[in-house]
Formats: C-alpha cells, sequence, structure tokens
C-alpha cells in the first residue's frame, strides 16, 4: 500500500497532467473528487456486486460509488440532480467513469444500488479501511468526541408506551427484609461487552429530541444524532448512527472501543455531557488520559480541569469544526432518505470525502 505522500505526489506530477490532457482543465472540485477516489480501495469493497454470470449484467457498482462520492463533493442537493450533472457535464462523467452521456444509468438504477450499499454498510467499512490504512500506524495525540444533530424527513415514531408499574409495598422494610436491586444501567453493562453487542443495544429509530443551545435557547429536531470521533488534523475516525433522543453519554464507551481499533491515542477529550465516572474508568483501562469538561449541572462538587488540562481541552474544537463542516459542505443537510441505515449511508459518503480531504491538507 503505497504512503499518503507517494500518493500526493502522483495525483500532482501524473495523474492531474493525464486528466487535463485527456478531458481538459480541472477546476479544484474536480481535482479534491480525484484525491478522494485515490485513497479509496472502492475495487475491494465492491467486488461482491458485480457480475456472477447470471441474468443482465449490471450497471458497475465501483462507478455508482463513484458518482455517490461525487454527490457529496460538488454539493448536488437530491440524486435526480447527480444524474442530470452526470448527463450534462463530460469532465464529472468521464472522472466517475462513463464515457458518453447514454452510459449513465437511471435515476432508479442509482436508488437500487445505494440501497444495497446501506445494507451492506459499505461506505461504513470503506471508511474503516481509510483511517486504518491511512491514520493507524501514527499515534495520535488527541481524540475529540461530540455528537450533532440529524434532521431527516421521515416520520418519528412513538413513544413507547411506559411499563406498567408493578405495586409494591409502602412503609419500611420489616427486620432482615432486602429491597430488590435496581437493574443495570447501559453504562454499567458496556464495558463488560463487545463493540457489537454495545451496537446493538443502541436505539436507531428515528423520534423527536431537544437540547439546549450555546445561547441558552431549547432546539428541537425529527430524525437522529451522529457520534463522531475526531482526531488531530480535524479527521474523523469514528461515527456511529443513533436515535436524535439517545443522550452522549450512552455512545461514549463503544466510540472508544471502535476508535481504538482503528488507532492509537493518548487523550480523550469530551465535554460535560461525558462526565460519568463509567466513561473516565473506562477511558483509563485503555491507557488514555480522559479531559472531561466538569458538569456545571450535575449537583456534585465540580472540580474544575487544571491548567495543563485546560490546555489540552481547546484541541477538542477539531469535533466542532467537523461537525461544521459535514453539515456545511458533504451534504448532512440535504438528506432526502429515510430509515437510519440509509441516512448512515448517506452521512459515510460525505465523512469519506471530508477524511480524505483530512489527510491530503496534512501534507500541504
Amino acid at each position: 500500500m503505497l504512503d499518503l505522500t507517494t500518493i500526493f505526489r502522483g495525483l500532482q506530477r501524473q495523474l492531474f497532467p493525464a486528466l487535463t490532457e485527456e478531458l481538459g482543465e480541472l477546476s479544484a472540485l474536480d481535482k479534491e473528487f480525484c484525491a478522494v477516489i485515490s485513497l479509496t480501495d472502492l475495487g475491494q469493497f465492491t467486488a461482491d456486486y458485480e457480475w456472477c454470470g447470471n441474468g443482465c449484467p449490471p450497471r458497475s457498482r465501483v462507478w455508482l460509488a463513484h458518482a455517490f462520492i461525487a454527490k457529496q463533493v460538488y454539493q448536488f442537493p437530491s440524486t435526480s440532480a447527480l444524474v442530470e450533472a452526470l448527463r450534462s457535464r463530460p469532465m464529472l462523467r468521464g472522472l466517475c467513469g462513463w464515457e458518453c452521456q447514454s452510459k449513465v444509468p437511471h435515476g432508479s438504477t442509482f436508488s437500487r444500488a445505494f440501497k444495497m450499499f446501506a445494507e451492506d454498510q459499505m461506505p461504513t467499512r470503506l471508511h474503516e479501511n481509510m483511517v486504518k490504512v491511512h491514520a493507524g500506524n501514527k499515534l495520535v495525540g488527541h481524540v475529540s468526541r461530540d455528537a450533532t444533530a440529524i434532521k431527516a424527513p421521515e416520520k418519528p415514531e412513538p413513544k413507547p408506551a411506559p411499563a406498567p408499574k408493578v405495586p409494591g409495598k409502602r412503609g419500611r422494610l420489616k427486620k432482615g427484609e432486602v429491597r430488590p436491586p435496581a437493574p443495570p444501567k447501559r453504562l454499567d453493562l458496556q464495558p463488560t461487552r463487545t463493540l457489537a453487542e454495545n451496537l446493538a443495544d443502541l436505539p436507531t429509530c428515528c423520534n423527536v429530541s431537544t437540547k439546549r443551545n450555546s445561547k441558552g435557547h431549547q432546539e428541537s429536531w425529527i430524525g437522529y444524532k451522529l457520534h463522531l470521533d475526531t482526531i488531530d488534523g480535524d479527521i474523523p475516525v469514528s461515527a456511529i448512527l443513533t436515535s436524535a433522543s439517545l443522550h452522549d453519554s450512552q455512545v461514549a464507551i463503544p466510540l472508544a472501543q471502535m476508535t481504538r481499533a482503528r488507532v492509537t491515542s493518548c487523550y480523550d477529550l469530551m465535554d460535560g455531557a461525558y462526565d460519568s465516572a463509567q466513561i473516565r474508568a473506562f477511558s483509563r483501562s485503555l491507557g488514555h488520559v480522559p479531559i472531561i469538561s466538569p458538569n456545571q449541572r450535575s449537583g456534585k462538587n465540580v472540580v474544575p480541569l487544571d491548567p495543563a488540562q485546560t490546555e489540552r481541552y481547546k484541541e477538542r474544537s477539531a469535533s466542532e469544526r467537523v461537525n461544521s463542516l459535514l453539515k456545511q459542505r458533504y451534504g448532512a443537510r440535504s438528506i432526502r432518505v429515510r430509515g437510519a441505515s440509509k441516512v448512515m449511508c448517506h452521512l459515510m459518503f460525505g465523512l469519506i470525502a471530508l477524511t480524505a480531504k483530512a489527510l491530503f491538507a496534512r501534507l500541504c
């Protein structure tokens, strides 16, 4: 596998001049798209979708995956806009793989391919491979953990009916009588579970959530919540999509497990929503140093961060920048699909483009 420097030099000295001679002058977005594709081993992840010898040969899934990445890089708001651009822009069509306008598939073909990619979590596996290959061999200083609201155009699921109350015995317990223990909380169980078990336990249905913004006002949205781990250089390395109403702290340990398998880091930076003894203990068990902003509303004796921790905590702004960039530039605000798997697929194509750009930015 070539390192980033070799790939970057190959793009500048060989690929871009060759494409310019073949297709014409490349724009900044054209070069960004080529750079993203150069870091994705799409053939490895789309081989299972190719023709097996029975029936009509399907359209190339590699080229369709190229198109979905192009949708985020060029900021097309919908698949129909993407198809129209592929048919009317020879440069984009050639970069994706189609030679002429008549070869561009119908929109329904794009929809079927997108559904397959979502069900197989292909973009998620592609992003994981990109992170491991190009960022996993280096020591990372800080992992910034945060969540952001994802609005979706679908009807929220109704709240589950509350469990019926079991009539209990009133008054004090008799001598020798023991009150039954409370059921364990999710944070108590997560450290003893595998990543797959923890992910299966997280709700992913579309619902309604409300949070207080930085100005103290209440904000509500319908949809989901994307939980991200971002390392130095504004590189997102792990992502989990959950229901909007799930508290941020419930995903901290699964995110830590996922990130631990991809990169080696030293510090875990989190805001007050993650101020929990279980999260701190799990971070230390991984050999990390947790730096968590004290939760001022916890009602406990709040111990402020010391000067050294305060200085390191400033690195957590990386997570804010990535969340903002994902929404403004890579499609997190233009979701037109329904269901957690399809929403995650849409977001991961944007994260792939964002991650590739951040990896190359370290060389410029």
